[in-house]
Parts: C-alpha cells; structure tokens; sequence
C-alpha cells in the first residue's frame, strides 16, 4: 500500500502532533506499506516524519496561498476568488499532480482545508481520496462551500470526534464519515518523567515553596482563549499562591488568525499580572512542560473540535480544567477525571482554578482519574484499528475520477486568471 500524506503547516499544532501519532501508528501496524509526507512548509514536522521512515517532500505554498483563510479578517470574496480561481493556487496544484503522478498511491489522506481541495485537485485518476476533518466545516462559510463543492470526489471521510462527524454530515450527508480520537504517546506523556524549570523558561525568579503552577499549552490561535486565561488569573485573589505560564507561540501564516508576543505581554501588563504570569515561548518538549504544572488549563473560547491539549493533560495525570462545548466535552466526565466551564467565561475559570488551587486531594484524584480515561480512549491500537478499517473501505470504494488531476486545474485556472 502507498500513501501520500498531505499537510500544510510544518510547525507543531495540535492537527501536526495528531499526524505524528498516527504515522506512528500506521508505521508500526503495517511496516510494509510505503508512506510519504507532503507539507506546505518546511519544520519539525518533517525531520519527525523521517526518523520515522516516512518519505517527506517539502513542496512550499506560495505567500499568497499560505496567508489566505477565513478564520481571521480577510473578505472572504477575496478568500474564495484565491482558492477557488486563483493562479497560484492552479500553479501549485499542478505541481502537486506532478509529484503525486510520480508516486502513484493507492491513498491520498489530507490534513487542513487547504489540503483538502488540493487533493480533490491533484489526485491521480484511480487514488482514493480520505479527507481528515479537525474543524468544524460548518463555522467556516466559505471553506465549507468550498467543501461541498468538492465532496464527491472525496472517497470517505475521518473526523476526530462524533461532534466534528455531526457537523460534517449535516453538510454532507452523501459524504462517509468516521469518527476516530486522536491518539496520545501514552509513553512519553505519562505523569513520571523530565520536568523542566518553568520559571527559567519565563526569565522569572523561582516560585517560592507551595506555590500553585497553572498553565494553558497550547498555539497562538485567538480563540484558544488566551485571554480568557490571563482574565480568570487577574480575578484570584491576591494571597492565592498561585503563578501562570503561557506555554507556546504563535505558529501560523494565515492572517489576522492568532494572537503576537507582544499583544498578550501588553494585556497582561494591563491586568496587573506581571510577576504573576509567565511566557516560556514555544517548548520542544510540551510533555515536561505539562508535569512540570500542577493544573492544566484549556480554555478555548469556541467548541474545540477535540482538545489535544485536554487528552495530554490527562496522560500526564494533571488535574486539567477544559472548555466544555464540543468534541472536547467528550473527552472527560466533569468532576470525575477534569472539570469543565463554560466557554468564554473568565468568572467561571477563576472559580475553578481556586477550587483545585486550595485543594491538593482534589488535583490527585483529577490526576489518576484523567490518566485511566488516557488509556482507555487515546491509546494507539485504537488509533490504529479506526485508520485501518478507514483505509480498507476507501480502496474498496476506489474507481477512476471523471476527468484527470490537469483537466481539472486548467478549468479551475481558466476560473479567473491572476497573472
């Protein structure tokens, strides 16, 4: 078997680290099958993939096409005109089709909308196409016409929880979908081994004894709720001993779609938390960051499609407070192995992180609690026993397009030319 994995970003977010464990999981199932790696830019991502023994092809997306989005603040007839039509766009889904033709897989298996529609674009006439959805298709307005546009040349459909699976076939009730979790290293986040210095990482002076580690991990993305988080930290009271820390950075092209440095710098400054909060800047190693805290924040202000952040925080067995709406509230039994609050609510979060604050036994049976929900629900064979049956019923389902990868990109080019 030979499969092409599509991804435009390099960097680690949570849709790259879920890539990871699953070509960990396929390497190790199926150590035959040949594997290659197609990203948007250069990163970690690649030099990851190959340890692995993936092929990676480094095939950049041009500045106008990596920029584009309607996450962030651009028009959106803008947005549609450069997907859709725009020359860039065709030029690199030809040279997409080119490597591909080369390669000759049995599946294409995409990550990201982008990825999604060029894959629709470049596929090989007889190769089955497998969109995996992170997102919420319906909150994008003009990707998920995009995607409606393109469903039928989709052969199935993966989605990283039944939510995310809800709102892709009320969009698409043609369409295939499989619902499968992400999966977890279970190995490397686990509650014993390296910790890191927290306060070295911020360039701040070491915590006194008995103080309470709080942290949100995650990307720059606005609504991960980054500012909810420094809120909920201004209204603790003052004699809680409690220190945060803002474990990561911004990692994306797409305008106007994440938060800069200096800007959160800047609102905590405001909020009177300096000396109270922390910003270690992106870590390698997010496993020892999330033991070196004692409660594990996740605060996204929209419904999170899943929640990688909540799903490593509970491998790591750390009392973990998460946003509850969406896939993520799947992912835990409030008051049992997390607690949750609602999204957007700053009062809310503030309450719960006094709450475990104050009271250590609660953060350990948090802990031990979230890690027995880890290794039910995130495990790898599970993983691994979903992609297999994925990738058996998109061959089955494999038959010749109705015009070939270059047919379809000059009439998308022909569209409207930008020269």
């Amino acid at each position: 078997m030979r499969i092409v994995y599509l991804n435009p970003c390099g960097q680690m977010g949570g849709a790259e680290t879920s890539l990871r464990e699953l070509l960990i999981s396929v390497r190790t199932a199926k150590p035959d099958w040949q594997l290659w790696l197609i990203l948007g830019e250069d990163g970690p991502l690649a030099r990851i993939a190959s340890d692995l023994g993936v092929r990676v092809e480094v095939l950049p997306f041009p500045s106008s096409l990596a920029r584009l989005g309607d996450a962030g603040t651009g028009a959106a007839a803008g947005v549609a005109s450069l997907l859709m039509a725009g020359a860039a766009s065709a030029r690199y889904g030809r040279r997409l089709a080119r490597v591909l033709r080369r390669i000759e897989p049995d599946i294409i298996h995409t990550n990201g909308f982008k990825m999604h529609v060029l894959g629709c674009w470049s596929r090989p006439r007889t190769t089955s196409l497998v969109w995996h959805i992170h997102d919420y298709v319906g909150a994008r307005r003009v990707m998920s016409q995009l995607l409606r546009w393109h469903a039928e040349r989709c052969t199935v459909a993966i989605a990283n929880s039944n939510d995310v699976a809800r709102d892709l076939r009320s969009l698409m009730p043609k369409l295939r979908v499989h619902p499968v979790y992400n999966a977890v290293d279970l190995t490397r986040y686990a509650p014993e081994g390296d910790r890191i210095d927290l306060d070295k990482a911020c360039e701040m002076e070491p915590a006194p004894d008995g103080l309470v580690r709080v942290g949100l991990v995650g990307t720059f993305a606005r609504w991960k709720g980054h500012k909810v988080f420094l809120d909920a930290l201004a209204q603790l009271p003052r004699e809680l001993p409690v220190r945060g820390y803002v474990i990561g950075g911004p990692i994306y092209k797409t305008s106007g779609s994440q938060w800069m440095l200096h800007e959160l710098r800047d609102e905590a400054a405001r909020l009177g938390l300096t000396g109270r909060l922390g910003f270690t800047g992106l870590l390698s190693d997010t496993a020892a960051a999330m033991r070196s805290l004692d409660i594990v924040v996740h605060a996204s202000t929209k419904p999170e499609p899943f929640g990688m952040v909540i799903a490593e925080g509970m491998a790591c067995g750390k009392a973990v407070i998460a946003s509850q709406a969406g896939g993520a509230a799947e992912l835990f039994s409030d008051g049992h192995d997390a607690v949750g609050h609602p999204p957007g609510d700053a009062a809310a979060l503030a309450r719960q992180i006094g709450c475990l604050a104050s009271d250590h036994a609660l953060r350990g049976h948090l802990g031990a609690a979230g890690r027995q929900t880890a290794e039910r629900l995130f495990h790898r064979e599970r993983l691994t026993s979903g992609l297999l049956e994925v990738y058996r019923e998109a061959r089955g389902k494999a038959g010749p397009a109705e015009e070939s990868a270059e047919a379809r990109l000059e009439r998308v080019a022909e569209g409207c030319r930008i020269e």
